[in-house]
């Protein structure tokens, strides 16, 4: 069974010109422990069909199954649903600037579990296993940007989600650091299984996932390697 499916999917937006199309009916499949590429021009609505992946932005029609169940925008348990079964690594880390790397980390387990102490140390943990246990009193302005990545990382993984959807996540890193994200990204997939969906607008980096996507024009069509 498919982790996540989603069917015909839609998205448009009104713009003082008309109607503007961004998604035109999009399929897609992904498999548990899969790393899936979506490429596309910047514009193009890579980031757009991400957000509605993740339940982050509404669509206009279509469906979007969970592990075969057909999840409702509009239902009022979503907000749970998706900080305890999906993760997010966003170009821009959206760090919390007055909290440390490891209260940041922290932050999605202890608003679903409300345990502050465990929150705290499966933090660490994670800080730890990201190379990061010496930078985990630092605050994001004292971090450097691959740094600030790595702990956006592993804010995303906290809550041990079935599934990340990283948006660009190497935009804002120089060739060095990017390579390492993704390496680690990929470490994270053969170690622990862990599902991703990437969207990226670099060909080498699309090339390195099990499956490649080209958004174009508002359809959706897998590239063969």
């Amino acid at each position: 069974m498919s982790l996540i499916r989603i069917e015909k999917l839609k998205k448009s937006y009104q713009e003082a010109s008309g109607k503007l199309e961004v998604l035109k009916g999009v399929d897609l499949e992904v498999h548990p422990g899969e790393m899936i590429a979506i490429t596309g021009e910047s514009g193009s609505g890579k980031s757009t069909l991400l957000h509605m992946m993740g339940m982050l932005d509404s669509y206009d029609s279509g469906k979007i199954f969970y592990s075969g169940k057909q999840i409702n925008i509009k239902d009022n348990e979503l907000n749970e649903f998706r900080n305890k079964r999906i993760g997010f690594v966003f170009q821009s880390h959206y760090l919390l600037e007055d909290f440390t790397a490891e209260e940041n980390v922290a932050m999605p387990k202890f608003l679903a579990t409300k345990d502050f102490k465990k929150s705290v140390l499966d933090s660490r943990e994670l800080l730890k296993a990201l190379d990061l246990d010496d930078r985990r009193s630092h605050y994001p302005s004292q971090l450097s940007g691959g740094e600030q990545q790595r702990v956006a990382v592993a804010r995303s993984l906290i809550n041990s989600p079935e599934i990340i959807f990283a948006d660009e996540p190497t935009g804002n890193l120089d060739s060095k650091h990017s390579d390492e994200l993704i390496n680690l990204l990929m470490d994270l997939n053969k170690t622990h299984g862990q599902t991703f969906v990437i969207a990226t607008h670099n060909k080498e980096i699309a090339g390195k996932m099990d499956r490649c996507y080209i958004l174009e024009n508002g359809i959706l069509k897998e590239e063969t390697k």
